[in-house]
């Protein structure tokens, strides 16, 4: 014999539905755009001075204007993260008319606490998906 579900049980099946829905939408925003006019990605690795503690690194990112001059107007934060041990990866999506004006804000604001590379990247997602259809077929 099976027990009606209690009162409580419809507003925690609301609340699952919500979340689910709200993950679809997430996971569905998650994908970038496609720029109108011509872009590329720029991966830029900021690897942590870690001879010096980080209160200092902030200090000397907040004298040399990190904050305001990085990343440059024009430019697109797709993603930005923090690798412990490491530093932070940023990637840009920016005009390749812009690449200058990267490369000097870094240079101006983020090196004595960062040491930099540069990498141009492409977002492989869309070739990776078409792969993954022609294998299923």
């Amino acid at each position: 014999m099976t027990q009606p579900l209690p009162r409580r049980a419809a507003p925690v099946a609301a609340a699952l539905a919500f979340g689910a829905a709200a993950l679809l939408v997430h996971r569905a925003s998650a994908q970038p755009a496609q720029p109108a006019a011509p872009s590329m990605l720029l991966t830029i690795f900021l690897r942590h001075d870690q001879s010096r503690p980080l209160p200092e690194l902030n200090a000397q990112l907040e004298k040399n204007g990190w904050y305001q001059k990085f990343p440059p107007a024009g430019t697109e934060v797709v993603s930005w993260y923090v690798m412990m041990g490491v530093g932070q990866v940023v990637t840009l999506r920016l005009p390749p008319e812009k690449l200058r004006e990267v490369n000097l804000a870094v240079e101006n604001a983020g090196w004595g606490a960062y040491r930099s590379e540069f990498y141009p990247t492409y977002d492989f997602r869309p070739v990776w998906d078409e792969m993954q259809k022609k294998q299923r077929r």
